[in-house]
């Protein structure tokens, strides 16, 4: 496995992960299921900090908690002291703790004193979320071709560790 350490291209410090994958991957299928976590990590994070400190008062009520606990896992896996731990995110255990705070939001909006999933979805909406397509990965400040595979840029050694910025593509003006 090459373990990819990922950082926003503008260096800001937010939503970096480790992530393993394969060497032969195509930088497509690298770009995607990077782009897929950095999605879901950017959406839990908004979540947290949006509901838990509305949840702050609750602490402690029983109808509360099952909330909290989501939340609370969902901000651990999600953190960026996962990098520091050296343990790398995995898409679908981000999907299960988003599913999960959804699921529990959805049970708790009255709690909340949230109007429903109107205020939810607009919350997303707010997000800045990285597109698949016009994305592109960058290693030591050079763009990775996405037809190639990660063995072109870093060899066949399957233990390899690498830092890679992810980056919107920036289009040439017509």
């Amino acid at each position: 496995m090459v373990r990819i350490h990922v950082k926003p291209g503008d260096d800001s410090g937010g939503n970096e992960f480790l992530y393993e994958c394969q060497s032969n991957l195509l930088i497509e299928e690298v770009t995607s299921e990077v782009v897929q976590i950095f999605n879901l990590q950017s959406k839990i994070h908004r979540l947290v900090s949006e509901f838990e400190p509305r949840l702050l008062p609750l602490y402690g009520d029983p109808k509360a908690t099952p909330l909290l606990r989501a939340l609370s896992e969902a901000k651990s896996y999600a953190s960026k002291d996962m990098v520091i731990h050296n343990r790398p995110l995995s898409y679908l255990v981000l999907r299960h703790h988003f599913e999960t705070i959804e699921r529990e939001l959805a049970a708790k909006f009255d709690l909340l004193g949230v109007s429903g999933s109107t205020h939810y979805q607009q919350l997303l909406s707010d997000v800045g979320l990285l597109n698949e397509d016009t994305t592109q990965l960058k290693l030591a400040g050079k763009e990775l071709m996405r037809e190639k595979q990660l063995s072109d840029y870093v060899g066949r050694n399957e233990k390899t560790k690498i830092v890679l910025k992810l980056q919107p593509k920036i289009m040439p003006r017509s």
